[in-house]
């Protein structure tokens, strides 16, 4: 097990961002993403780390972005520690396995989501309306159902502690411009429809995930992370049945679990039961191993 980190202090660095998973330092031209073990569900960060979390969304974004590459550009200059500026290496034994030294991308005002099943505030959205963002959608679809074609369906990109909201693609071409949207939505559905298939061969339904991209150099890059379970649902080949919620590798048991609570989804976050932060850790573990044969 790597070690446990919350949160990381690093004299010396300049701390840019810390967002409700990652630590973003600035190095100049460069950046430097740290990714903690901290949990947030339903946008509130809860009060204890997930073993091995930093680690196994460090493994399974960088897996992805190297098997998108021909599709579009990454942010990633390394991953190896060792390749990262000096003033990083006093801080190598915390880095290793959780961390990218990448390029400084100005990231777009929204995010990209992609959707090839109907579930979460999806199958909320289909319920009241028929249609998800606005794209209308076949009648009769079940929860989880797969669709027709997976659909694109942006959101604005809140503040820490804010909820995001699912917004229209005329929505995002107002906020990004028409060219940029069109760009990032295309990205989308490629990388998606090449990872949904990758990922059934090995057993897992990739149901939605959420992109984020930049501008470097003029020119549009995927940023962030990549299909981890923080970013995507993951779901069991064999045992999906459409008509409910899914068994899944990533943070939906931990929201399950909250759900039973009488909690208002607003901080503080509820302590979380040691046995509910293990079953956790062995759903992110699970997916990594499933997707890139990592075993932690």
């Amino acid at each position: 097990m790597s070690q446990l980190v919350m949160q990381t202090d690093f004299p010396g660095l300049k701390l840019m961002a810390r967002g409700k998973v990652r630590d973003i330092y600035d190095l100049g031209d460069t950046l430097l993403l740290v990714t903690s073990d901290r949990m947030s569900a339903f946008d509130v960060i809860m009060n204890e780390p997930i073993p091995d979390k930093g680690f196994v969304l460090t493994q399974i974004s960088t897996f992805w972005f190297r098997q998108m590459e021909d599709i579009v550009k990454n942010h990633i200059l390394s991953t190896d520690v060792a390749d990262f500026p000096a003033e990083c290496q006093p801080y190598a034994d915390v880095l290793k396995g959780r961390s990218m030294w990448v390029k400084k991308a100005k990231p777009l005002a929204a995010e990209c989501i992609v959707r090839g099943y109907v579930s979460g505030s999806g199958w909320k959205d289909y319920k009241a309306t028929g249609s998800i963002c606005g794209i209308k959608l076949p009648e009769g679809l079940k929860e989880s159902d797969r669709l027709p074609e997976p659909i694109f369906a942006p959101s604005t990109k809140a503040d820490l502690g804010a909820h995001d909201e699912n917004i229209t693609f005329e929505e995002m071409v107002d906020i990004c411009g028409r060219e940029l949207a069109e760009q990032a939505r295309d990205y989308t559905l490629k990388i998606y429809s090449r990872a949904r298939d990758l990922a059934d061969q090995k057993g897992i339904i990739i149901a939605d995930t959420k992109f984020e991209f930049g501008v470097y150099n003029g020119e549009l890059i995927i940023i962030d992370e990549c299909m981890t379970p923080d970013s995507s649902r993951f779901w069991p080949k064999d045992q999906y049945q459409p008509g409910g919620p899914q068994p899944s590798f990533d943070k939906q048991f931990l929201r399950d679990y909250l759900e039973t609570l009488d909690w208002g989804k607003t901080a503080p976050a509820p302590p979380l039961p040691a046995d509910i932060l293990e079953k956790t850790a062995d759903k992110y573990r699970e997916a990594l191993f499933r997707i890139t044969g990592i075993r932690v």
